[in-house]
């Protein structure tokens, strides 16, 4: 077995992905390997640029290759909105919507008290710095509808209570959404989150 040791070596780094089981990974790999010329060599080569190059903004915490990514450093962007999100691929699923024009700050993370997560592991101390020195007019907490979510959403709320406009996405009914596969959870937030028509 010595001589695929490398191949099963990337196949179980593989699988560590998300969305990527053993299997999955092994299907990828041997993909990747029939198509050396075209996919592999030049996924390793980017792969390794990534590695060199990738870094956190300074600023918000977008991921990119300078030290303050595009979008902090655009003038397009309105100064005074800033969408708190968990993660990076929540500021990258606001982007992609294009109905978002300012600027972002991404947490890290959500709170928790069962991973001893507190407010300094995550970036809530910089957004408090931000919204004191960047001349915020509107926070809005785009955080995931989850009990850590609304923990962090409350949290930040009591942080900035009087400094800046709170508001947060909507949350309810999808468009599209069927009443009958929804969950009790969303029926309930949409309930409450009715509106005149």
């Amino acid at each position: 077995m010595s001589s695929t040791r490398d191949i099963d070596a990337l196949i179980d780094l593989m699988a560590k992905l998300p969305g990527l089981g053993p299997r999955s990974a092994r299907r990828a790999v041997l993909h990747l390997i029939r198509k050396r010329a075209l996919l592999l060599t030049p996924l390793a080569d980017m792969m390794q640029t990534v590695a060199a190059t990738a870094r956190e903004c300074l600023n918000c915490g977008n991921v990119g290759t300078a030290d303050v990514c595009d979008i902090c450093v655009s003038e397009k962007r309105a100064t005074g909105e800033l969408c708190v999100v968990e993660d990076v691929a929540d500021l990258w699923a606001m982007e992609r919507s294009g109905s978002f024009k300012g600027r972002y700050h991404v947490l890290g993370g959500t709170l928790s008290a069962l991973d001893a997560i507190g407010p300094s592991e995550l970036r809530i101390p910089r957004l408090i710095d931000r919204v004191a020195t960047e001349n915020i007019t509107e926070v809005i907490l785009a955080l995931n509808a989850t009990i850590d979510g609304q923990t962090t959403a409350h949290y930040i709320a009591d942080q900035l209570d009087g400094q800046v406009s709170l508001t947060s996405l909507a949350q309810g009914v999808p468009i599209g959404g069927e009443l009958d596969y929804l969950d009790d959870g969303t029926i309930t937030a949409a309930l409450r989150a009715r509106k005149s028509v």
